[in-house]
C-alpha cells in the first residue's frame, strides 16, 4: 500500500534546517569536507604557510560549525520532541503503565531522581521474584510504601 503524500507544513527554517542535516550528515558530505582540508594543505607549499592561507580554514571551518550548531540542535529539538510523543502515547495507552510517567521531562532533576529510586526499587523486589513474569509498577510500590507507613 503506498504512503499518501501529506502537504508539508513545516516552515521555511525547519524544512531548511531538515535538508541541511541531511545533507551535511551524509557520506558525499564528508568525503567533500575531506578532499577540501586536503586540498588547502596540498596548497600551504604554494602559500608558503602564510598566515592568510592559515586564515581561511580557520574562518571557513569557524563559520560553518557556529551555524551548524544551531541547524543541529533544531533538529534535534524536534526529534526529541518527537521521541517524547512516542513515549507518552505508549505510557498512556498500556493500561497497566504509571501514567505519572507522561510528560516526565517537565519535572525537577529532584523528582526524577525520586523515581529512579522506585525503578530501583522495583529492580529489586524483581530480582527476588521467582517468576520473570512477575510485574510491578512504581503505583504498587508508592501503594506499598503507604500501607507500611500506615503500620
Amino acid at each position: 500500500m503506498k504512503k499518501k503524500e501529506q502537504p508539508n507544513k513545516n516552515g521555511f527554517f525547519e524544512q531548511f534546517a531538515s535538508k541541511v542535516t541531511k545533507a551535511t550528515g551524509s557520506t558525499t558530505a564528508f568525503i567533500s569536507a575531506f578532499a577540501l582540508v586536503v586540498l588547502w594543505a596540498a596548497s600551504g607549499p604554494i602559500f608558503n604557510y602564510s598566515e592568510t592561507w592559515q586564515l581561511v580554514i580557520n574562518t571557513g571551518t569557524t563559520i560553518i560549525t557556529f551555524l551548524m550548531v544551531f541547524l543541529i540542535q533544531k533538529a534535534q529539538n524536534k526529534d526529541s520532541l518527537a521521541i517524547q510523543l512516542k513515549l507518552n502515547e505508549l505510557v498512556a495507552s498500556n493500561e497497566l503503565s504509571s501514567n505519572s510517567l507522561v510528560d516526565i521531562e517537565d519535572m525537577t532533576e529532584e523528582e526524577m531522581i525520586i523515581i529512579e529510586k522506585y525503578y530501583k526499587k522495583l529492580s529489586q523486589l524483581a530480582k527476588k521474584e521467582k517468576s520473570i513474569k512477575s510485574s510491578h509498577s512504581i503505583d504498587e510500590a508508592q501503594e506499598l510504601h503507604n500501607r507500611k507507613h500506615k503500620k
